[in-house]
């Protein structure tokens, strides 16, 4: 073997044997600082999150749509220059400057800010970064913070139409439907009238409004809010104060073909059915009540979250002396009060009245002349059920009459 093979060969050995050294050495040091932990467990064991988050930034760069933090580094008349480290140096340019200037006339040199990545590696090298769309993303995350946290707002109504109003938030337009506005906001409109329910929500253009977010697809860009959120709660916790039965006091807050509405307390609003007004025939509520009357009524039913109040509950229930009083087959003389599609409605007296089917008549013309409204006429109870409140009538005209 030649001296520079030999000299060759020497050094390896002497390189092998100080790298077999070192690991042995390492190996050593390792057992005595380093707790014993096996290779599952080391699969397990979670990394340090800035290690992790260097590592990550690393082997990936930001995606596009991804929030990036840097720091301002430098401006022309139309950039703005963004160190974002690991990934280099951002600009924001162009149409993204333009849109954003509003923003960008507020910041300085070393500000942090965070952009929304438009484009990992543009023609220029650098990263292309949107504030204004960074800021929108953090409105939308902070919509979904308020929808978890059931925060509420205070926002200025800014339009309406038929189906509910127009809110706006940190520049975003949200709708609030009709249906998400509390009992006492709720348009008392017969009938659903839409043109008239727009009328009564213009009224809210310009005030302010307690809502609250039940709803944020930034993609679609649909934003919803409800008064009824906490309104919900609040209303359960008062409800649970009353009970099946009570007799409370309310102000009247509307009245409607279908009855009245009575605020019991701040928070509660009860209904009083048009059936439940009186014992008499009640055909039009809002000539009986007006807004701010105060009443007081019996409570009826308590079912989701909603209380049903009644008048003529607390009133004596004049069929109960009827009761004693007629019986079938009796002849007896009533009052025509109404007429429908079913026949007439004929009153023995006050909160007692039965039903003339037209079916005893050829049809319902021959009814209503025959039977008119407001004058007393003979009849016969062919059935009376007092305890339900039910009875039919057959008038004593000649059959002629009816036939005719």
């Amino acid at each position: 073997m030649t001296a520079p093979c030999q000299t060759i060969t020497f050094v390896y050995n002497l390189w092998s044997m100080l790298t077999a050294i070192k690991t042995v050495i390492k190996k050593e040091v390792e057992k005595l600082v380093m707790p014993q932990v096996s290779e599952a467990e080391m699969a397990l064991a979670p990394m340090n999150p800035v290690m992790e988050e260097i590592m990550r930034n690393s082997e990936n760069p930001p995606e596009i749509g991804s929030l990036v933090t840097g720091t301002v580094i430098g401006r022309d008349k139309m950039a703005l220059y963004v160190d974002v480290p690991p990934f280099g140096t951002g600009i924001i340019f162009g149409r993204e400057y333009l849109i954003a200037r509003d923003i960008i006339k507020e910041i300085n040199e070393g500000d942090e800010v965070t952009a929304k990545v438009v484009l990992p590696e543009g023609e220029r090298g650098y990263m292309e970064l949107s504030l204004k769309e960074a800021k929108q993303a953090i409105i939308w995350s902070e919509a979904k913070k308020y929808i978890d946290n059931k925060e509420p707002l205070n926002l200025i109504v800014k339009e309406a139409n038929k189906g509910g109003l127009i809110l706006e938030w940190q520049g975003l337009d949200g709708f609030m439907p009709a249906s998400q506005l509390k009992a006492e906001h709720y348009p008392k409109v017969p009938d659903g009238d839409k043109d008239k329910i727009l009328v009564e929500l213009l009224k809210f253009v310009g005030q302010p409004l307690e809502v609250f977010v039940i709803a944020a697809d930034p993609k679609e860009g649909k934003l919803i809010f409800s008064e009824k959120i906490v309104g919900n709660q609040v209303k359960k916790d008062i409800i649970e104060r009353y009970a099946l039965g009570d007799t409370v006091e309310g102000q009247v807050t509307g009245a409607v073909d279908f009855g009245i509405f009575v605020k019991i307390e701040d928070g509660l609003e009860g209904l009083i059915h048009i059936s439940e007004i009186d014992w008499s025939l009640v055909e039009n509520p809002k000539g009986i009540y007006k807004v701010g009357e105060v009443v007081k009524a019996k409570i009826i039913e308590v079912k989701d979250n909603k209380i049903s109040l009644s008048l003529k509950a607390l009133k004596k229930n004049p069929w109960e002396d009827a009761g004693k009083k007629y019986n079938k087959g009796d002849a007896v003389k009533g009052v025509v009060i109404k007429h429908n599609k079913h026949g007439a409605l004929v009153s023995l007296e006050e909160g007692v009245a039965g039903l003339v089917h037209v079916s005893e008549f050829t049809n319902e013309d021959l009814l209503r002349k025959s039977l008119e409204l407001g004058k007393t006429y003979p009849f016969t109870i062919n059935f009376f059920d007092a305890k339900n409140q039910k009875m039919t009538l057959s008038p004593n005209v000649p059959t002629a009459v009816k036939k005719a």
